[in-house]
């Protein structure tokens, strides 16, 4: 399972049922992300892990990139914007999705009602309409569902940047403090006995062949999993062996 994959799983694999007020929030949204793009003369794309839908909002450095004239609005039917990446230099859109990976993990491990003051910033290299790779500044929000927590919908903005002037990272917009997503460390996130036994998961070993290793009850290997599942945010032990092994944590 590549990178984009288990951001996908991870992002439309939520249960939305308890949500409410989802469409309130596309709305109010869908008119912020329109702003952005007329202010800032932004691609804005607000993605919607509900529908799995994407609305692009083109500013002036849509027209400058070569990809649609200022004003333009598209709507395409996933949350990820295949034309825009398109023109991504192909080694910085994998570290563009390696780094969301680990910025959605990162507001995870926060209280629900924090989770809203953080946003990612980073740059990458963009191919205009001459084929010519220029600098992009990026920009990601996640919005979190206050009725359960859930990341409803997710903001994108890109604008031209003349050089890369600082290093990518996780920005609080509240107090103005960043960190390097980069060299984000994320190996607490599990214990050193459930790294061991998500390890031991990832060779194929059952639950009674990794309690008779370890020398524990099946019900401890049990509850560990479980409690393996619930941190990284996944559904099975598979996910979990996949997203560990990308934010480096065995």
């Amino acid at each position: 399972m590549n990178i984009k994959k288990k951001l996908n799983n991870e992002l439309l694999e939520q249960d939305f049922a308890g949500d409410d007020n989802l469409n309130q929030y596309l709305m109010h949204y869908k008119q912020v992300a329109s702003m952005y793009a007329e202010v800032e003369n932004s691609i804005a794309v607000l993605s919607d892990m509900g529908s799995n839908r994407s609305y692009i909002f083109y500013g002036k450095v849509g027209e400058s990139l070569g990809i649609a004239l200022r004003g333009a609005c598209h709507v395409i039917d996933s949350i990820w914007e295949e034309d825009i990446f398109g023109r991504i230099y192909p080694d910085d859109l994998l570290k563009k999705h390696t780094r969301e990976l680990r910025f959605l993990h990162f507001l995870k491990n926060l209280p629900e009602q924090e989770r809203s003051n953080y946003y990612l910033e980073e740059y990458l290299q963009m191919r205009d309409g001459c084929g010519k790779y220029c600098w992009v500044l990026h920009r990601m929000f996640y919005v979190v569902a206050q009725d359960t927590g859930n990341i409803c919908l997710a903001l994108c903005l890109y604008n031209l940047s003349d050089i890369p002037f600082r290093r990518n990272g996780i920005v609080n917009s509240v107090d103005g403090t960043r960190m390097d997503i980069d060299t984000y460390d994320c190996s607490d996130l599990l214990s050193k006995r459930e790294k061991e036994i998500l390890a031991l998961i990832g060779m194929g070993k059952s639950s009674k062949e990794i309690a008779d290793e370890l020398s524990v009850s099946v019900h401890t290997i049990s509850r560990h999993r479980q409690n393996i599942l619930q941190k990284l945010q996944v559904s099975n032990s598979a996910q979990a062996f996949g997203i560990a092994s990308e934010l480096h944590l065995l």
